[in-house]
């Protein structure tokens, strides 16, 4: 389903594109272009063309998928994280926060005449 809905949605973008690519260029904005005139920038609404309208009607389906494709995204991820998406396992959880010694090692420096190197004691 989703990607029925992500082929319609790229296709739309598609048309979309060559559709507004197609328009004659009004020059509305910033009051650049276009002649003046009586279909200039002054005058109340510009007669709707048929590519307008299809322009308005891409859009709309476009804004259509657009929302659907996050809601289908909404649904495949809810209630799970990433970590477990990946099937990584949780880091295992310790009791207490402090290493373990083996019972004949020593993590302390010699004393201060002490001249023997640091290693295990044998016990």
């Amino acid at each position: 389903m989703e990607n029925v809905v992500l082929i319609i949605h790229l296709l739309l973008a598609l048309g979309l594109i060559a559709v507004v690519l197609m328009q004659r260029s009004e020059g509305g904005g910033l009051g650049m272009g276009g002649g003046g005139g009586a279909g200039g920038v002054m005058s109340g609404r510009a007669a709707a063309t048929a590519l307008g309208k299809v322009t308005w009607i891409l859009f709309a389906a476009f804004l259509v998928t657009s929302i659907t494709l996050t809601i289908i995204a909404a649904q495949k991820s809810a209630g799970s994280s990433v970590i477990d998406r990946l099937g990584v396992p949780a880091p295992a959880e310790t009791e207490s926060s402090t290493p373990v010694v083996p019972s004949g090692d020593s993590l302390l420096p010699p004393a201060e005449g002490d001249n023997a190197p640091l290693t295990p004691r044998a016990d």
